[in-house]
């Protein structure tokens, strides 16, 4: 076997895995967009307010003076680091 044939192989069977990738990537974005439209179609996207974790809620109606704390905090804590550079 020669050297131009080897090389027509090895291009040969770099070109057949590019496309079995390709295919497979093809596939795979078919799947996704199918799944998208059953979830679609049941309405399994739409979340409901009883779906809503508590401490999302809790974050969200936090009192204006705990965010004054917050700044005190981070005000020391830039003041320390001021101190020791």
């Amino acid at each position: 076997m020669t050297i131009i044939e080897m090389l027509g192989q090895s291009g040969l069977l770099t070109l057949l895995g590019m496309c079995v990738v390709f295919g497979f990537i093809i596939i795979l974005i078919c799947c996704m967009k199918l799944l998208q439209a059953v979830v679609r179609a049941l309405r399994l996207d739409k979340e409901t307010p009883a779906d809503v974790p508590q401490s999302q809620s809790a974050v969200s109606s936090a009192p204006a003076a705990d965010s004054g704390a917050v700044i005190a905090a981070i005000a020391a804590a830039v003041h320390d680091k001021a101190l020791k550079s």
